[in-house]
């Protein structure tokens, strides 16, 4: 099931599995924005990171002594929402636990996305909310990935990203999709970072301590970019598959297990606790222009 939101500026679609985001179509010049989700490469469009993000240690996690296993980036992108359409502009996708996700995730929770068009900006609203009667722990992150290039005149390494305020990036090594205790830092060029394949060879860039709160997707050629806005995510991810035509940009509330991890799931790094009865939110916004 599709659904699709469309004001005066710009046209999305949206599936009901795994909520996901696969289309920003600008209605002005019929640019697409969003990557294609060719599967010989990385056949997602921008698939949502709920109850985890990134890779377990051995794909395993515990309570206490009772362990559990879980895919990277978790489940929800796996899974069917329910979907309430409120009008032309905004719907709203649900997931709620059920007997399949409690044999894996052992936690009542209800877990929604509200997208919604203003002007040439879609936005996105995570909301957790803990209708048990324990404390409920999860991670969750966006996984957007962008076209490069936007236009048939331009090349990958004609883009670069923009930041709001870095001037250099602390980059966490993956080891075998783990956080690794290896930093290496990355110098931006007046806070730009230049695209270029080889950036994504070694896995993604991730970052612990970004300053920024928006990153501008621009190119050298023409007027065609896209601003991306988040606040409140502690973690970052940029990314794209060996040699392919997207950059994922990825605010993150979560990380993936280090190499040192307990694999205790009150322990792991980043991990969200809300209460019973409490809600939780975030959001990320992109521009198009």
């Amino acid at each position: 099931m599709m659904i699709l939101l469309e004001n005066e500026n710009i046209k999305v679609t949206i599936s009901a599995k795994g909520a996901e985001l696969q289309s920003i179509k600008s209605k002005k010049d019929n640019l697409e924005y969003l990557w294609k989700g060719d599967p010989a490469f990385w056949g997602k469009f921008s698939p949502v990171l709920f109850p985890i993000v990134g890779a377990l240690k051995n794909n395993t996690y515990w309570i206490g002594e009772q362990s559990y296993q879980l895919p990277r980036h978790g489940f929800a992108r796996d899974l069917n929402f329910e979907v309430q359409q409120i009008n032309e502009e905004e719907a709203l996708f649900t997931l709620a636990h059920n007997a399949q996700t409690l044999e894996v995730y052992p936690f009542e929770f209800k877990f929604s996305l509200r997208y919604s068009l203003s002007g040439a900006a879609v936005s996105c609203i995570y909301e957790v909310s803990n209708p048990g009667t324990k404390d409920l722990l999860f991670s969750a992150g966006a996984h957007p990935a962008f076209a490069v290039p936007l236009t048939s005149d331009t090349l990958y390494e004609d883009y670069y990203l923009e930041f709001s305020q870095d001037e250099s990036l602390n980059i966490h090594q993956i080891e075998d999709n783990l956080i690794s205790d290896q930093v290496a830092i990355l110098q931006l060029s007046d806070r730009k970072l230049n695209l270029q394949h080889e950036l994504f060879y070694n896995d993604a860039l991730v970052i612990k301590d970004l300053n920024s709160k928006s990153i501008q997707l621009k190119n050298t050629k023409n007027q065609h970019g896209l601003n991306f806005r988040f606040i409140d995510f502690p973690f970052f991810g940029i990314w794209s598959a060996k040699d392919a035509d997207f950059v994922c940009l990825e605010p993150w509330c979560g990380i993936a297990d280090g190499i040192h991890h307990n694999q205790q799931l009150s322990d792991k790094e980043g991990i969200q606790s809300l209460s019973p009865g409490l809600d939780w939110k975030r959001s990320w916004e992109v521009e198009v222009f």
